[in-house]
C-alpha cells in the first residue's frame, strides 16, 4: 500500500527581520493568499495538521478540518519562545551560532534538531501501511526534519533544505522506500477584459518536480 503525504508550511507573517522563536498568528495578508489557495489544493483522504494556532489558523483560512497531530509540532526552543533571532545574537551570540551549526545542541534548553529529526522520523515510520493521501499543515521545520527522514540525508543538512515559496513537499512511501516532489500551489490569477476589468478566477497548479536544493548557507 501507498502512503502520499502533502506538506504544507504555515507561516505568520512575511519573512525576514522580526521573525519570533515559537508559535504565532497567520497574518491578514497570508490569510487572503490561503483562501484564494483553496481551490487548488490536491486530492486528500485525510488532513492533519500542528497544534499550534499558526497551523490551526493556516487550516481555517484553507476551508481544511484537520485533526490536529501533537508529534507535527514545532521544534521545541526552550527559553528562547517569543524572542527573536537578532534579540538571541545580541545576548548569547555563542550560543546562536552553536544552535545553527551542531544539530546536538540545545542552548535553549529545549529541543535539539536532531530529537525533532527522530521525533519526525518516528512518526512518519509508523504511519499505517494503508494511510493513503494525507493533507500535512505543519512547521518548516517538521517539513525539513520528515526530508532529512526520506532522503536519507545527514541531519547537517536539516538548515540547508530550502522549501520554496508556494510549494507543498510531497513523500511518498511505496515498497519501503520515499521518494520525494515539490508541487507548486499558487494563488488564483484572474482574467482581465479588454477594458482592464478582472472577471475570472482561473485556478493554477503546476506541478514541478524539483530536487531537494542543499545550499551552503546555515
Amino acid at each position: 500500500m501507498t502512503v502520499r503525504l502533502t506538506m504544507l508550511c504555515a507561516t505568520t507573517a512575511e519573512d525576514g527581520l522580526g521573525r519570533v522563536f515559537g508559535d504565532g498568528a497567520v497574518s491578514e495578508r497570508r490569510r487572503r493568499e490561503l483562501a484564494a489557495m483553496t481551490a487548488t489544493l490536491p486530492p486528500y483522504a485525510v488532513a492533519l495538521r500542528g497544534p499550534s494556532a499558526r497551523c490551526a489558523q493556516t487550516a481555517e483560512a484553507l476551508a481544511v478540518a484537520a485533526v490536529p497531530e501533537p508529534e507535527l509540532r514545532d521544534l521545541d526552543h526552550g527559553t528562547w519562545n517569543g524572542r527573536t533571532p537578532e534579540d538571541i545574537a545580541a545576548v548569547d551570540p555563542y550560543g546562536l551560532s552553536v544552535w545553527l551549526t551542531d544539530p546536538d545542541a540545545a542552548p535553549h534548553g529545549g529541543e535539539s534538531v536532531r530529537e525533532l529529526c527522530r521525533r519526525t522520523a518516528a512518526w512518519l515510520d509508523g504511519l499505517p501501511a494503508g494511510t493513503g493521501r494525507v493533507l500535512v499543515i505543519t512547521e518548516l521545520s517538521v517539513i525539513r526534519a520528515a526530508l532529512v527522514h526520506a532522503l536519507s540525508v545527514p541531519v547537517r543538512s536539516f538548515r540547508h533544505l530550502q522549501i520554496p515559496p508556494g510549494s507543498a513537499v510531497t513523500l511518498t512511501l511505496s515498497d519501503g522506500r520515499w521518494s520525494t516532489r515539490f508541487d507548486r500551489i499558487t494563488v488564483p490569477r484572474h482574467r482581465t477584459s479588454a477594458d482592464g476589468v478582472p472577471t475570472v478566477a482561473v485556478p493554477t497548479t503546476p506541478t514541478t518536480r524539483q530536487r531537494v536544493c542543499l545550499t551552503g548557507r546555515p
